[in-house]
């Protein structure tokens, strides 16, 4: 029988990152998109000891971040790095002691699915205040093109700090605000020896990458440069330093949970000065492992710390 209809949602320390007592009566979870379920899967003996939860775009992003994590933790790997989500052929997942690397597509609807299921999988596994990351890549607004931003919050497509879901016919509004002292530690780390910009500020989260980012070359447009340019200024006034597409529900959902939480993103281009990515390929590759650096400073920093307890 499995552990999710048996107990409490509660955890031994009074917490809980689940907020459906629903749960309660399953005598089976299905966590569908990761391959995994509470009775099939002894989740508390794979994912435990997990404590950085990371996600990001592409697969292929992800495992690069689990063997450089697996490098700057000094955890060696036998053999090479394990997708543990194969089964579903959804989303790709890789484990390296402490952190769980996995990847979310794009998009909030895709992240929200992958997101809610780690969620859960963090409470079944009995995972205590876990620290959840995203790590994108993003357009910027009035910065060079490689920096990297530390978002404070998200901004949706009608300007509000929050994330909107239509539930049972009626949209509900989610505050999409980030843990500002983990922020901090993360601009912390920076380093006068970088090679880039490490900014904070707001992050613009759109339902579409054409017309909800202001662009001018998707395969519609019925506004003109001179609006574009007049949005793109607006969203810069507001402190708004970069674009992308899954701040807003990544904020609301971990504020949620209660879960600290951070987006981190490098710019692929500033967008006061156009619309289309045009730096090669090796550098954006580049380019990607910047928010990739920052977040492994901090993970070292913290987990050094959490072993000298």
């Amino acid at each position: 029988m499995s552990n999710a209809g048996a107990n409490s949602l509660k955890q031994q320390d009074g917490k809980s990152l689940l907020k459906n007592d629903h749960l309660l009566n399953l005598e089976v979870d299905v966590l569908y998109h990761l391959g995994l379920d509470t009775s099939s899967n002894d989740l508390k003996a794979m994912f435990g000891d997990v404590k950085y939860v990371c996600m990001g775009g592409t697969k292929y992003r992800m495992r690069e971040f689990a063997a450089y994590m697996a490098v700057v933790l000094e955890i060696p790997q036998e053999g090479k790095l394990v997708n543990l989500t194969k089964h579903s052929q959804r989303y790709a997942m890789y484990k390296v002691g402490p952190v769980l690397s996995v990847s979310h597509g794009i998009g909030i609807p895709s992240m929200t699915v992958l997101m809610q299921e780690v969620i859960k999988l963090m409470h079944y596994a009995g995972v205590k205040d876990p620290e959840f990351f995203r790590i994108g890549t993003s357009g910027g607004v009035g910065i060079p093109a490689g920096s990297v931003v530390v978002s404070s919050w998200g901004l949706n497509g009608v300007l509000e700090r929050t994330y909107d879901l239509p539930i049972l016919g009626t949209t509900r509004k989610f505050p999409a605000i980030l843990d500002n002292s983990l922020s901090q530690e993360l601009l912390a780390t920076a380093s006068p020896d970088d090679d880039f910009e490490i900014h904070s500020g707001g992050t613009f989260a759109t339902d579409d990458f054409y017309r909800g980012q202001a662009r001018l070359d998707g395969p519609f447009c019925d506004y003109t440069d001179a609006d574009k340019m007049t949005f793109l200024k607006k969203l810069s006034s507001m402190g708004v330093k970069n674009i992308e597409m899954e701040t807003t529900a990544f904020a609301a959902f971990t504020g949620e949970a209660g879960i600290r939480s951070a987006v981190v993103c490098v710019t692929f281009l500033d967008r006061l000065l156009g619309d289309q990515v045009t730096t090669s390929k090796s550098t954006l590759l580049d380019w990607q492992t910047r928010p990739m650096t920052v977040i492994g400073r901090y993970i070292v920093k913290s987990y050094q710390k959490t072993k000298s307890k």
